[in-house]
């Protein structure tokens, strides 16, 4: 790839961004369609956000996704958000307008969505348990509850689910939302009918591969579908504890796609090949 002063810029900003996989995936896509576009990864730091967010249009960025730990700090240096960051109250994707004009926009949770529809896992009535209440347990909730699922939130720490639970309920006005102490997943697991089970917590990520949020002495529920947000590595020990079971499993790699398909669209107004994108984050050729 070549970088020339026709070559419309997109990235990532975070820190850290070294380990990204997205540079690789929407690189693969603009070649795909021959766009002359290249997607660099910045590396912020805090301290830097608001110098570099407002630079975005002076350098000539068409836009960027926006990764920990800014997703929340850089909301009040954007115009505008849609609606889905205005209730997550995050951002993982800003789109330059042509007078510099800054939106934010929040693609993970429609990137779920997208995966789970994608994967033709039932939602609507079902009883969705999830791990974690973390920014990603957040995307994870409203997207589930916008599918009509049945959503309990269970965290080690019961304030922080509850105050996810309290923040997303204005935006969720017919959703059935609960919250409750990760003590309680064996009451929880025993109560359930074939739930579906999201890990959004960072238990089993490399090199930790060990560890699960599930224990192992705790059945997992028949019939139920488990969805780690983990993706490395692509088979966690929750997965592999799933499939034990006789359930179905997945890792988050497919959320991560359809989150950066959505983004790329917003940015170039072109619909990405998503086996070509799905190929560069698995490191096919």
């Amino acid at each position: 790839m070549t970088i020339t002063g026709k070559t419309q810029l997109i990235g990532l900003i975070g820190c850290p961004v070294s380990h990204s996989r997205s540079p690789a995936m929407h690189n693969a896509a603009a070649a795909a369609l021959g766009l002359d576009w290249a997607y660099v990864p910045l590396p912020v730091r805090p301290d830097d956000l608001a110098t570099a967010v407002s630079a975005l249009p002076t350098v000539g960025f068409r836009g960027v996704n926006v990764t920990v730990p800014h997703k929340q700090a850089v909301i009040p240096l954007l115009a505008e958000l849609d609606e889905g960051a205005q209730a997550l109250g995050a951002v993982n994707t800003i789109l330059v307008g042509a007078n510099g004009r800054l939106t934010g926009y929040n693609t993970d949770w429609t990137g779920f969505q997208a995966d789970l529809a994608e994967q033709q896992v039932a939602v609507n009535g079902r009883h969705c348990l999830v791990l974690g209440a973390g920014g990603s347990a957040r995307a994870a909730v409203y997207a589930l509850a916008q599918m009509g699922g049945r959503v309990q939130v269970l965290a080690r720490r019961a304030e922080q689910a509850a105050r996810l639970i309290a923040d997303l309920q204005p935006h969720l006005p017919d959703s059935l939302l609960g919250e409750r102490p990760l003590t309680d997943l064996p009451h929880a697991a025993a109560q359930t009918e074939a739930p579906l089970i999201v890990n959004t917590t960072p238990l089993g990520m490399t090199p930790h591969i060990d560890q699960s949020v599930w224990p192992d002495a705790l059945p997992m529920p028949a019939g139920s579908f488990v969805y780690d947000l983990v993706y490395n590595p692509a088979r966690t020990k929750l997965m592999a504890q799933a499939e034990a079971a006789g359930c179905q499993a997945s890792n988050g790699l497919g959320m991560l796609l359809h989150q950066g398909a959505q983004a790329f669209t917003l940015w170039t107004g072109q619909q990405p090949d998503l086996a070509v994108m799905a190929a560069a984050l698995s490191d096919k050729p």
